[in-house]
């Protein structure tokens, strides 16, 4: 990517505007549904894996970090004031991250490429979820918004403009020689995608006792929407099958999902930062969006 443009700071920079597209999608029970898609896109970059893989929590605590970074992507969109907060936290956060990759090669989370990548994954994911689980795909000029409130998101969290693509024709260009250059089969991404992962019990008591005949079931779905909305060229590059049994069998789960949703009332419907955001936001006066 070009290098030339004159550099933007991040402070003052604006999260996504109340009515936009991520304040309808992003913390909707759909999108949580994409979030292990995204995820395990991001490790499948070396250098992120690496990272995941020597400092995370996610083998021993997996529900609470599920937790922290729900929270830290609602704070992303439905924040406000908190939004640059929150990406400011996570850069102190990241900036001891730093090591060896399994290739020996140095690698630190704040690397500019590094941390772009980790946050240009969720557009891609966002338009498949929507394709499968929204009522319906994103129009051209829908696309086009999402990739603008994007970028804000990304500005937001600390990410110099000259590392994120400027536009959606830019973007995808970038985004397939990631793919093609970067992506690989990384230890993390094996144990995300994995139908049979060690995933330790939920904290409620009756959820831990019941979980060794729920877990199976747990870690086969998850594995399932997990390369299920994975944009097929990455599902691809890092070495993730699909049948066309299990596209069937997805196609059948989003038309589901596309009848049930949106007739759930809005308290079941949307997480709690969101939905809290979205009560104060009426209560202004600001147009919603669904």
């Amino acid at each position: 990517m070009s290098t030339q443009s004159p550099r933007r700071t991040t402070e003052g920079h604006d999260p996504p505007p109340v009515g936009g597209i991520l304040w309808t999608v992003a913390g909707e029970l759909r999108s949580v549904l994409a979030l292990p898609a995204a995820m395990t896109m991001q490790v499948a970059h070396p250098a992120v894996g690496a990272g995941v893989d020597q400092y995370s929590v996610f083998r021993t605590d997996p529900w609470g970090r599920g937790e922290r970074s729900l929270r830290s992507v609602q704070l992303w969109v439905y924040g406000g004031a908190q939004a640059e907060a929150e990406g400011r936290r996570l850069r102190r956060l990241h900036a001891s991250i730093q090591g060896v990759d399994a290739h020996g090669r140095p690698y630190r989370a704040l690397d500019p490429p590094v941390y772009a990548w980790v946050h240009a994954t969720g557009y891609p994911v966002y338009l498949r979820a929507q394709r499968y689980l929204g009522t319906r795909p994103f129009t051209a000029a829908e696309e086009r918004r999402l990739y603008g409130e994007w970028l804000r998101v990304g500005r937001v969290l600390g990410i110099d403009d000259r590392e994120m693509p400027g536009s959606v024709e830019e973007f995808w260009p970038y985004y397939r020689a990631m793919v093609r250059e970067r992506l690989e089969p990384t230890a993390v991404v094996r144990e995300l995608a994995a139908p049979d992962a060690p995933v330790p019990p939920p904290g409620p008591p009756p959820l831990r006792l019941l979980w060794p005949l729920l877990r199976p079931l747990f870690t086969r779905f998850r594995a399932f929407l997990t390369v299920g909305l994975m944009p097929p060229d990455a599902r691809e590059a890092i070495g993730l099958g699909w049948t066309r049994a299990q596209e069937r069998r997805l196609r059948w789960f989003g038309r589901a999902v596309r009848v049930v949703v949106p007739l759930l009332p809005e308290r079941l419907r949307y997480l709690p930062l969101a939905r809290e955001a979205r009560r104060r936001a009426r209560a202004g006066g600001r147009g919603l969006g669904p």
